[in-house]
């Protein structure tokens, strides 16, 4: 385990091409995150999208001998549908009609040299869980923002997390002009309870311990 690594420049490089919602000061937390808890089980993250996350949470894995479970059913959330605010054209498979993100989350995991690294499970949230056993060095909630979505996915995994490990949560806006209150009310809740303990903020992602 490198608990020292840094994350690679090349990667770095090609986290920031790639889509997605990410601030790069987010993305290095998430590396250091990733690196310094992948000894304790694999970590899991719930919302891949293209991978940009991926790239970062997949370089602190590698750097630390672990694995990293990129969960997705790749068909977007509400907001990345035809019409919506983030729709993005071309994520479209005209074909069908529907959004698929796994063909730009594949080659961005293969241009950062994180194949090896990582696991895709093309599965919902819910679905997946069923396949992924605690415990987890860390789980990162960058999923569905409704409060449904949201809520399922906090109820899900934060019990899988391990003792002494991570969970991460993006998108945390405390004022609702600036964004959706599904992430921040789970960070709430889990901040609230008796398993996590609130660790640093860095930007709009919060970063809990389970005690």
């Amino acid at each position: 385990m490198t608990m020292n690594a840094q994350m690679p420049k090349e990667a770095c490089a090609i986290a920031e091409q790639a889509k997605g919602f990410l601030d790069p000061a987010e993305g290095l937390r998430l590396f250091s995150l990733a690196r310094d808890h992948a000894h304790l089980g694999p970590v899991v993250e719930i919302g891949s999208y293209c991978g940009k996350s991926s790239i970062y949470l997949g370089c602190g894995v590698k750097a630390a001998d672990g694995l990293l479970v990129c969960v997705d059913h790749h068909r977007g959330s509400e907001e990345h549908q035809p019409g919506e605010g983030y729709h993005d054209p071309d994520l479209l498979d005209g074909a069908i009609g529907k959004v698929d993100s796994l063909p730009h989350l594949r080659h961005n995991l293969h241009a950062a040299g994180l194949e090896d690294a990582t696991v895709i499970a093309v599965a919902g949230s819910l679905a997946a869980a069923k396949l992924v056993s605690a415990p987890l060095g860390m789980v990162f909630i960058d999923g569905g923002h409704s409060m449904e979505a949201a809520q399922a996915d906090y109820c899900t995994w934060a019990g899988k997390v391990a003792p002494g490990g991570i969970l991460a949560i993006h998108d945390l806006f405390p004022d609702p002009e600036t964004g959706g209150q599904a992430p921040i009310t789970i960070y709430r809740q889990a901040a609230a309870s008796e398993l996590f303990e609130p660790l640093e903020t860095t930007g709009t992602l919060g970063a809990l311990r389970r005690r």
